[in-house]
């Protein structure tokens, strides 16, 4: 990889780092509050063993066939830092099975249907001691209400959690949204949404939902003053022309 191009993202990473910071002070919470997921789904392995080197740590992806390419090329190298891979696109459920056990984190379970099939293949790995534990995910919800945008709508998630938190083959660990783009005030919106819904959510079902996934290249920082604990970042980490900062 080319040494500007490496030295421009590990500068970069730290001009994150900085703005998240100042963010997570603005709602009273500190850096290790929150996670960094480096959205690498639209670039290739030398880009993310660049992003290694600058100190990146989590990786998303929304391909299960290019999470196994990369996969099984970064496991030919020796001497890397541990990384993790999460799985931040819509999931057909033909490929759940390429998934399980190569995730640390599934952030997209927007239907009922899919939940139930998660959990049901994960709970035969698990029986045939293939996979450790459930699978860790993330309810995908379209606070905004924009038709373009997938997920539960608050009211369908407030009627399906009791029987989901029931699921044996997944663990709910807390929510998703995706914003709507080009307006930071309806951002805003939609994450304080998010927010709230949560802990409506948390206080019915007894569940800690202590995740919150909200926030991309554009609008971050309004996500981690809202009370996002993870951000999903492509093109701020990868393209050094993107201008965001």
């Amino acid at each position: 990889m080319d040494e500007r191009y490496a030295q421009r993202i590990a500068e970069r990473r730290c001009e994150i780092v900085d703005r998240m910071t100042e963010a997570l002070a603005a709602s009273g919470r500190t850096l290790d509050q929150a996670r960094l997921v480096a959205v690498s789904k639209t670039v290739g392995v030398p880009e993310v063993l660049t992003a290694l080197d600058a100190g990146y740590r989590t990786f998303g992806e929304n391909r299960p066939q290019e999470l196994g390419r990369k996969l099984g090329a970064l496991s030919f190298i020796e001497g890397l830092p541990d990384a993790r891979f999460e799985m931040i696109g819509n999931l057909q459920t033909n490929k759940i099975n390429a998934v399980l056990g190569r995730v640390d984190l599934i952030h997209s379970i927007g239907s009922r249907h899919l939940a139930e099939a998660v959990s049901s293949r994960a709970a035969r790995r698990i029986d045939a001691g293939e996979l450790a534990a459930p699978q860790p995910v993330l309810i995908e919800v379209n606070v905004s209400g924009e038709e373009t945008k997938g997920g539960f709508s608050p009211e369908e998630i407030r009627r399906a959690l009791p029987e989901l938190q029931d699921l044996c083959g997944i663990r709910i660990e807390g929510l998703m949204t995706m914003a709507p783009r080009g307006n930071k005030d309806a951002a805003r919106a939609c994450f304080a949404g998010l927010r709230e819904l949560r802990d409506e959510l948390a206080k019915a079902s007894g569940l800690p939902l202590a995740e919150l996934s909200c926030g991309m290249s554009e609008d971050f920082e309004v996500a981690l003053m809202e009370g996002s604990t993870c951000v999903r970042l492509g093109r701020v980490v990868f393209d050094p022309a993107f201008a965001v900062l």
